[in-house]
């Protein structure tokens, strides 16, 4: 087996690499004056087991092509099979035209990801989970949950919790977290503006006098977080805490979760951290190495990935 980092968040890779007791490959990723992208892989890969890891965050073009060029290095330098590890997968909100003469990016980006050479992709909660069938190779999606269902014993009275999905297109995630914790499910109903802007409309169920964690797959602008919360603690519950597989965390994000009524966000660090994610007093980041390394060794020595998941997520999250 071999690993290799991009510059996009290597803290994790590291973290990966500790958890398997392997090395990171060395290679060389660097841009030119005028930032075209370079990548020589500086150890042999011939016939190896080879696993590219990298999130196509910000800056997302950059990072994508990153991993493109060194995927076609790794081609060519003849590696048995490439995965591409993609921690946080971008450009997976553009999912479906969302109007006349508007493109499918995530469609786009799984053709280009395939073309350069990727053998198979292991890639981390989805923002749909049709975008698994938009690629032409092998994709597995791992769950958070695992991770935030431990999280969530260690730091609530799950008697005194409600699960809420911040829109209905979440509703999946969260009870399936709902039922592992045995808590009640709620639902927030929105409208959305435009764009980065949604409004809160309704609450479906009822949230007084409990603590409401909300679940979500990833949070950009966090304007939907903070109304959602808002509104949850206009309608009685006792606290709002949030918990996030991917925290983009775009903008004024940070600042808007800061002065919002979330008393905690926690987010995994399929994202690296910004200073002022790592700064705010409200914002915690939980490690996703263990279940990323634990996949990756599976599909090295050729076992089930699927099997992770399909008992109960609290084993794994306690490894």
């Amino acid at each position: 087996m071999k690993l290799v980092t991009g510059n996009s968040n290597q803290p994790l890779s590291e973290a990966i690499s500790a958890y398997l007791e392997v090395p990171l490959t060395n290679a060389s990723i660097r841009h030119f004056g005028d930032m075209e992208i370079f990548v020589e892989v500086l150890e042999n890969v011939r016939g190896e087991d080879v696993f590219m890891i990298q999130p196509t965050s910000f800056p997302a073009n950059d990072n994508l092509m990153e991993m493109l060029i060194a995927i076609d290095a790794l081609r060519r330098g003849s590696a048995r099979r490439i995965t591409a590890v993609i921690p946080y997968f971008g450009y997976a909100r553009q999912d479906r035209k969302s109007g006349p003469r508007t493109p499918i990016s995530a469609k786009l980006v799984a053709n280009l990801i395939s073309i350069a050479g990727a053998d198979r992709v292991l890639t981390l909660d989805l923002h749909a989970g049709q975008i698994q069938g938009f690629f032409d190779v092998p994709t597995d999606n791992l769950l958070a949950a695992p991770v935030f269902i431990r999280d969530i014993r260690q730091h609530f009275d799950t008697k005194e919790v409600t699960v809420v999905s911040p829109d209905v297109g979440g509703v999946v995630r969260a009870r399936k977290i709902a039922e592992h914790i045995g808590a009640d499910l709620a639902i927030i109903d929105k409208r959305r503006a435009r764009a980065g802007v949604s409004e809160v409309m309704n609450i479906i169920g009822n949230v007084s006098g409990m603590h409401c964690i909300l679940v979500d797959d990833l949070v950009d602008s966090a304007g939907t977080l903070c109304n959602a919360a808002t509104a949850l603690m206009g309608a009685g519950a006792s606290g709002v805490s949030a918990y996030v597989t991917h925290g983009v965390l775009s903008g004024t994000a940070v600042e808007r979760v800061s002065a919002s009524d979330i008393r905690e966000l926690v987010v995994t660090d399929s994202i690296k951290a910004t200073d002022a994610v790592t700064g705010a007093a409200n914002i915690r980041q939980v490690p996703i190495a263990p279940l990323l390394g634990e996949a990756i060794l599976r599909i090295s020595e050729e076992r089930s990935v699927s099997s992770l998941f399909e008992v109960s997520p609290v084993p794994l999250a306690a490894e």
